[in-house]
């Protein structure tokens, strides 16, 4: 009988090695002295050393890789490099017990922060084959005179000389934009030159294999947030223009050692210019180390508070908008009370637009804080001309606010008058200090005298004086629309 020209195989079931059939061994005399388990016992012998992570690094290598936690454009290699690149900048300086761990960025939120920003800093994007800031900068096809002569300019220039504080804190590459076009068009031949484009890339540390071609002195930026040595508790706020070195940063132990030293000296002293200077500079050594935690937003809401104290809204402004991003990851503080300086802000600045994105993010518990609600009447009584109601909601301001409502307490007292001017002909001085929120009399004729109408002012005798307010109705007028044709919004949030 003639032997079968196939030999029967069973289907697999696994990605195992299929094991040789003893019909192979016998027919294939190759097989029969080879051991099955041969490549198996080295294997087993040769196993690297596990290196141990502290847990919290590993739950955030976990939280990294979660499905859920993932963000559309950023891929899972993009994301697996941000992560080795941070694990290893705090393990290369032996520095994991200075991070937060659970509150910590993760990886993909730190490449989409870095492209938001990068975004800001210029529409145009150099050398798109070595920048990884967004997608769609690889589909690039060509580029004309000015593009190629704006990345000529952006060559020139290190991330750390851009005028653009966001870059420079965040260590995004900037770019200037687009500058010097007239020899744009004698250079855009050479620029398309592979040779000169590796050249220009050596020079200014573009490719992997740069040289440094800057002087010196001057270190290369960082790929990590700094971890400072500085032990000093004063510190002078300067603008970055070179990267920061650890020496010149505080780490977090002695910044919370200055902030009691600088709350202290704030009661004592009330110098505002250097109190101002030292919460700056703190700042600036929180945000270049990276750090998030209770004790940054801490930093932010005192100088918030005096900055409110002292009417400095461009400050005020910056913190505020810190703070909006701070509380949203659950880092404590006390976000009921700027919420609520928040609405003031938007009564003063009459942005309708804002506040009413503000009151739909508002929730419940939101609307039932006292301090926001104290803010919803203010902006409830100005809404429907309930003045009576606002005035005694002014003397009644909690924290901050007052401060706030200092702000525009004077234009709606003018445009309270312009409306008591239609109404009334004329009434007692004691009247509209009750109604206008004064301290006494002598405060309310002040001011009636300081917007030109002192001959409205009739003296009755035994300290009695009556306002001919129909008399001014149309000089109110006026100074109400010139009041609120006058809002200052430096630093608008």
């Amino acid at each position: 009988m003639q032997p079968p020209a196939y030999n029967a195989v069973k289907p697999r079931t696994t990605l195992q090695p299929a094991p040789v059939s003893l019909h192979t061994q016998l027919s294939n005399p190759s097989h029969a002295h080879t051991p099955l388990q041969s490549d198996a016992a080295p294997a087993s012998s040769s196993k690297p050393k596990k290196v141990e992570w502290p847990p919290a690094v590993r739950e955030y290598v976990r939280r990294a890789f979660e499905p859920a936690n993932a963000i559309p454009g950023i891929s899972q290699l993009e994301m697996q490099a941000k992560l080795k690149a941070t694990i290893s900048f705090y393990a290369e300086r032996n520095a994991h017990d200075e991070v937060h761990w659970p509150t910590h960025p993760l990886p993909q939120e730190l490449l989409m922060e870095e492209r938001r920003k990068a975004a800001l800093a210029s529409p145009t994007n150099g050398f798109d084959e070595h920048t990884n800031t967004t997608p769609q900068s690889k589909k690039r096809k060509s580029q004309d005179a000015e593009e190629l002569q704006g990345q000529q300019t952006q060559a020139n220039v290190p991330p750390w000389r851009s005028t653009n504080l966001v870059s420079r804190m965040t260590y995004v590459e900037g770019h200037t934009g687009k500058r010097h076009k007239k020899n744009a068009l004698m250079d855009a031949a050479s620029k398309f030159d592979p040779v000169e484009l590796d050249k220009r890339r050596q020079r200014f540390q573009l490719g992997n294999n740069g040289t440094n071609a800057t002087s010196p002195d001057e270190d290369e930026m960082p790929a990590g947030p700094v971890v400072g040595t500085n032990q000093n508790l004063e510190k002078s706020y300067f603008r970055l223009t070179a990267p920061p070195k650890p020496e010149t940063v505080r780490p977090l132990h002695i910044l919370e050692d200055t902030l009691v030293m600088l709350l202290e000296k704030w009661k004592a002293e009330r110098n505002y210019n250097y109190i101002c200077n030292q919460f700056k500079s703190v700042r600036q050594d929180l945000t270049v180390q990276h750090i998030k935690n209770a004790f940054t937003v801490k930093v932010y809401e005192h100088h918030a508070r005096i900055s409110l104290e002292k009417g400095d809204l461009g400050e005020y402004n910056q913190c505020q908008t810190q703070l909006k991003a701070l509380y949203a990851q659950n880092l404590r503080g006390k976000p009921a009370e700027f919420k609520a300086y928040r609405i003031l802000y938007f009564v003063y600045t009459c942005n309708k637009t804002d506040m009413n994105d503000m009151l739909a993010e508002l929730t419940l518990a939101d609307k039932s804080h006292e301090w926001i609600k104290h803010a919803l009447e203010v902006r409830s009584s100005l809404a429907v001309g309930n003045y009576h109601k606002f005035f005694r909601l002014y003397l009644g301001a909690q924290n901050m606010g007052a401060y706030l409502m200092d702000m525009f307490i004077e234009r709606e007292r003018l445009s309270a008058l312009a409306n008591m001017s239609r109404g009334y002909a004329n009434v007692t001085l004691r009247f509209l200090t009750d109604e206008l929120g004064f301290d006494n009399d002598e405060i309310c004729r002040e001011f009636l005298e300081s917007h030109g109408a002192q001959n409205i002012i009739e003296d009755k005798g035994d300290n009695q004086y009556r306002v001919r307010l129909r008399e001014a109705a149309s000089q109110f007028e006026s100074l109400r629309a010139a009041a609120f044709s006058k809002v200052d919004i430096k630093g608008q949030i």
